[in-house]
């Protein structure tokens, strides 16, 4: 059985209590939360932290070892954390990088990513479902059957089928 991080930045918690509904939608992560573990309890266990303060993110990153890969949503910090992009580098770690809201067609400053060099591939603008789409493409990954990326997370060259 798999073992995956989900790690969540600051103001991620605040989604589905309020913030911004026209962005992130009114679901609280805890509904998404359980029917995520529930399905894929069979394959893979699933630990969740979050935490505001980046260097928490940062440790939490390097925490690593008794997991496969990990799945992040840095929040904010995804624009300007390079102390989590070097974690994300150095880790050993898959990562794959969620965004609930659609940041292409939000503020400019949004569309500049610098954690997401440092991982597999991102998914953004899906909502809470971003989060089981990054898990599959992370389980794919892990089990050698994704032919998108090769086993340095690099574009494989293969057309996917």
């Amino acid at each position: 059985m798999y073992r995956v991080r989900i790690l969540h930045g600051p103001n991620v918690r605040f989604i589905g209590q309020g913030r911004q509904p026209a962005w992130y939608g009114t679901q609280p992560w805890s509904e998404f939360w359980t029917r995520l573990q529930n399905r894929y309890q069979d394959r893979v266990h699933l630990t969740y932290l979050e935490s505001a303060f980046e260097g928490q993110l940062v440790e939490w990153v390097w925490e690593t070892q008794a997991y496969d890969g990990l799945i992040l949503n840095p929040g904010a910090l995804a624009h300007t954390s390079y102390a989590l992009y070097d974690a994300l580098l150095g880790c050993g770690r898959p990562c794959i990088e969620v965004h609930v809201s659609q940041i292409y067609r939000r503020e400019a400053f949004r569309r500049r990513l610098l954690t997401a060099r440092a991982c597999l591939g991102v998914i953004t603008g899906l909502g809470w479902q971003g989060y089981e789409l990054a898990l599959l493409g992370l389980l794919a990954y892990l089990e050698g059957t994704s032919s998108a990326v090769d086993s340095e997370g690099r574009l494989s060259g293969k057309s996917p089928t």
